[in-house]
């Protein structure tokens, strides 16, 4: 069965939190995608929680997927890259695809020690992750940058947000220097004020 196909039996199911984490590897085009029903509307005691891949927003229907899910009560983040698809199903499923598509096989995981392991990495991946609002088109910033950003706003040094965002020191000196520039900020402290001032940190 398609992991889509158990995804859609399992909402249901959740009854306190339903994560997921998507990288948008597919094996049909996304226009076909697109034409999916919405997913059921997440409300009272269920949070519905999404991490995707930052390079879904650069398609076009990749952007709308993400959008009907957020009408549907969905809270979404951002990371670069996302090296697996996953479902949760508050700490008692997990959901694994077999292949990088997930449209030959999953596997469904109801083991409390394993489901536990993976709700941790969903959490960590969760902190590192960027609101998909401060990616949006009012902020100049590209996914990565604007990770950079929150990671330069805590304090952090070149080399560990170089580990952070999985780029070169070099590379990620570059994208400071483009958001300095963007804010004209002298600074990095100066940047991080900037950046809140204008509502792209909160």
């Amino acid at each position: 069965m398609e992991i889509g196909d158990i995804s859609c039996a399992l909402i249901g199911a959740a009854s306190r939190h339903w994560l997921t984490l998507e990288n948008f590897v597919m094996e049909r085009p996304l226009d076909e995608l697109a034409a999916m029903p919405p997913p059921p509307s997440f409300r009272g005691q269920v949070r519905s929680r999404s991490i995707y891949q930052a390079s879904c927003m650069e398609v076009p229907v990749g952007a709308k997927i993400m959008e009907i899910h957020a009408q549907a009560g969905d809270e979404a983040r951002i990371l670069p890259k996302i090296g697996m698809k996953m479902k949760l199903a508050d700490e008692a499923i997990a959901l694994l695809p077999l292949t990088p598509t997930g449209l030959s096989g999953a596997l469904l995981i109801r083991s409390s020690v394993v489901v536990g392991a993976l709700r941790e990495y969903f959490e960590l991946l969760w902190e590192r992750a960027i609101p998909v609002w401060a990616a949006s088109k009012q902020v100049p910033l590209t996914p990565v940058q604007t990770q950079i950003l929150g990671l330069l706003a805590q304090g952090a040094s070149d080399e560990n947000i170089a580990r952070r965002v999985g780029l070169g020191v070099t590379t990620v000196r570059r994208h400071i220097g483009a958001i300095r520039d963007e804010l004209g900020a002298e600074t990095r402290f100066a940047a991080g004020v900037a950046a809140v001032r204008r509502g792209w940190l909160d």
